[in-house]
């Protein structure tokens, strides 16, 4: 195991691969500058990342709009999703693995989609050794508000449940397992992002992207050792998000995280719009920092209008160093 206290004692996030590897126990501090990623001009982890258990370029535009379709006319569609839960490792940092409780095996689930006024079901199948539930943010009846000791409950190791209900109202919204202790069934990873699509649409197009402000207790101390955007420590900084000059760059953005009450996300050398969910007016804001609580969500857009490559970050410091950082390259 790797303390939060060991990754700071270790440089932050240049750690070298064996304080990382095999031998987490006994974790050393990199003081080579060899092995310390400041010399690549950003913090880093030292070592390959895998995407083959779980890929955090593909999951930043993957929009599942549901397994099944069925047209029901009037601009209206029934969307059917099979949704399992099962338990397996994920690595988060390289030659780091935690055991995940996940959605389909991912880390976040799946990015469900549909339209407001669409009707969705979502067949869920707890494979897994626990008791879990599936919760949406969002407006539907108590029975499928997948709550301990209401509706079904807590479906249990083995059993099936489908909650179904209307899509609405429209927003960035959030899904996640509600069984007890909570905070442990959340923070494992058993969550995912949910959006609701307005009747018309929200506005003008753009390149779309969703962002799971996550982290990760490695130890099991009730302190995050690792931060990221998607999962993976520094992926976005080790291979860019890629945008062209001009185009409208929309961000569907929750904060998943667990432990921490506040996260963020910060636009270095440019500002963007944000737009709460929920909010009555719509309102945008003009900013380039933006805090959210554990659940918040929010929507940014913004272009780019110079060539470059432009980092974005949480602005605690800490958890910058410690994974939650990226860069967008504009052609």
């Amino acid at each position: 195991m790797v303390s939060r206290r060991t990754f700071l004692k270790a440089g932050g996030a240049a750690l070298g691969a064996a304080a990382l590897g095999g031998a987490l126990a006994r974790a050393q501090t990199a003081t080579s500058p060899a092995a310390a990623s400041h010399v690549h001009g950003f913090n880093d982890v030292v070592g390959p990342l895998r995407v083959d258990d779980f890929d955090p370029y593909a999951f930043l535009t993957q929009f599942n709009r549901g397994d099944t379709v069925t047209n029901l006319g009037a601009g209206r569609a029934r969307r059917e999703w099979r949704i399992v839960a099962y338990n397996r490792d994920l690595e988060i940092a390289p030659n780091v693995s935690f055991p995940a409780w996940t959605f389909n095996g991912q880390v976040p689930g799946p990015t469900l989609r549909a339209r407001e006024g669409d009707m969705v079901s979502i067949a869920f199948q707890n494979a897994s050794p626990h008791p879990h539930t599936m919760h949406f943010h969002g407006i539907h009846a108590a029975e499928m508000d997948g709550v301990p000791g209401i509706g079904p409950g807590e479906i249990k190791p083995g059993g099936k449940f489908t909650y179904e209900f209307e899509a609405k109202p429209h927003g960035v919204h959030l899904y996640h397992c509600h069984a007890l202790p909570l905070k442990r069934h959340v923070h494992k990873g058993l969550y995912g992002a949910y959006v609701v699509d307005p009747p018309d649409g929200w506005g003008e197009p753009a390149r779309e992207m969703v962002m799971a402000m996550n982290a990760f207790d490695t130890d099991g101390d009730g302190e995050n050792e690792v931060y990221a955007v998607n999962t993976k420590a520094f992926a976005y900084a080790r291979k860019p998000i890629q945008v062209k000059r001009g185009e409208l760059q929309r961000v569907f953005l929750v904060n998943v995280t667990e432990f921490d009450p506040l996260n963020s996300f910060h636009l270095h050398a440019n500002f963007f719009r944000y737009r709460e969910i929920g909010h009555t007016s719509n309102a945008w804001r003009f900013t380039d920092n933006v805090h959210l609580i554990q659940a918040e969500r929010g929507l940014l857009e913004f272009t780019f209008d110079m060539p470059g490559r432009y980092m974005f970050q949480a602005h605690q410091s800490e958890f910058t160093e410690l994974g939650w950082m990226g860069f967008f390259e504009v052609s």
